[in-house]
């Protein structure tokens, strides 16, 4: 069966296709495919899989035609992101309503 096995960086792709047979499983495919030889930082992250954008185990059984994917790891939490704009916004509304506040303040004096 044909397989491809993806691995993305910022600047640049590898794909990789291969012939493997019937019951391969994406690690197998991953092991055959070189990519942890060529990205040897590879091996020291905790490896995340999946076919065509969705998560799989490694012991998954590919099917002809499949993408084995290898995820990097995110460089930041999204939901720590929203969080931090969310802080952001708010203080910015507090200190609007503060600037508000006062020259209504000095408005009245």
């Amino acid at each position: 069966m044909k397989i491809e096995v993806v691995y993305a960086l910022p600047n640049e792709q590898t794909v990789k296709q291969l012939e493997l047979a019937e019951g391969a499983t994406a690690m197998d495919a991953v092991n055959k495919s070189g990519i942890l030889e060529q990205y040897p930082e590879i091996k020291a992250l905790e490896l995340k899989l999946g076919i065509f954008s969705k998560i799989c185990e490694p012991d998954y059984a590919l099917s002809d035609g499949e993408r084995v994917e290898i995820y990097r790891p995110l460089a930041a939490d999204p939901k720590e992101i929203r969080k931090r704009r969310a802080a952001e916004i708010a203080a910015k509304k507090a200190a609007e309503k503060e600037l508000k506040a006062a020259a209504k303040a000095e408005g009245s004096d």
